[in-house]
């Protein structure tokens, strides 16, 4: 069967998914903070731009501004594309009511009604969607991420888009929030990080791409100013200390964690906490 595929805007990504992402997935970026996924989506919308393909690019932890000078930094000019109205930068972050393109409430109903009313405004070509972070929908209920990210892909899918939809994986510990949209997601392109000898080192793995045979291996990246992401080299060995956080850090961690268990327990002199 032939499957259309979009190019990511990242060569050597695209070789690794038998030439780029098939057309109208739904798949999720998920990955630590700084790890690269704004800048992939970034690429993904760019190279769209660059065949013709309008882009909707939905921010909720930067101002429109902040998107439109980063992508300045990497050579593109989101401005130019803005202009001609054959890009649109939906603004959840500063939330302005005079502002067409302004999401007023972290919703996901009117995040999917704010997509239409955009690709409306394309008409029936296809479209490329970013939603840069979905986890801003369920900070403060992650339960619902599943049904949240299910009811996006369910209500878009017939619109003729492609969307990457960022989630957030705390720090401490490397899994947070993105559980989720990973069940419902076609698609999973995870960004990793650690810190040895003082060194900063950012990793990418397809961890899931449907109809595709695609690569499974780990893979070091760079951020190039002026260029964006580029593929280092495959690990040919990955360890648990690869990605592990310092002992220091663990320690501080599991300190946390008794402290707030003691918070929920209080005092043990009834045995509840032992009992649990």
């Amino acid at each position: 069967m032939n499957i259309e595929r979009l190019p990511t805007g990242i060569r050597k990504l695209d070789e690794l998914l038998e030439g780029g992402i098939p057309k109208r997935f739904f798949v999720a970026v998920t990955g630590e903070p700084g790890t690269g996924k704004t800048i992939l989506c970034m690429h993904y919308i760019w190279a769209g731009l660059q065949q013709g393909e309008p882009g909707i690019y939905i921010t909720t932890e930067e101002s429109r501004d902040s998107i439109i000078r980063q992508a300045e930094m990497f050579g593109w000019n989101f401005l130019e594309y803005v202009s001609s109205e054959n890009l649109i930068i939906i603004d959840a972050l500063m939330r302005n009511r005079s502002d067409e393109w302004s999401l007023i409430k972290l919703e996901v109903e009117e995040l999917v009604n704010v997509i239409i009313r955009a690709k409306k405004r394309f008409g029936y070509s296809h479209a490329r969607v970013v939603i840069d972070s979905m986890s801003a929908f369920w900070l403060d209920k992650p339960a619902m991420a599943r049904k949240y990210a299910y009811y996006v892909k369910r209500k878009l899918y017939p619109w003729n888009v492609t969307i990457l939809a960022t989630s957030q994986y705390a720090i401490t510990t490397s899994d947070a929030f993105g559980f989720g949209i990973e069940h419902v997601a076609d698609g999973i392109i995870r960004f990793r990080r650690s810190v040895r000898n003082g060194i900063l080192r950012r990793f990418l793995i397809i961890e899931k791409m449907r109809q595709t045979n695609h690569d499974r291996r780990v893979w070091e990246i760079d951020i190039v100013p002026g260029q964006g992401i580029t593929l280092l080299r495959p690990l040919s060995s990955v360890s648990k200390e690869d990605f592990a956080l310092p002992r220091k850090v663990l320690r501080k961690i599991e300190e946390a964690k008794r402290k707030k268990e003691a918070e929920i327990w209080g005092s043990d002199s009834h045995g509840e906490a032992k009992n649990y």
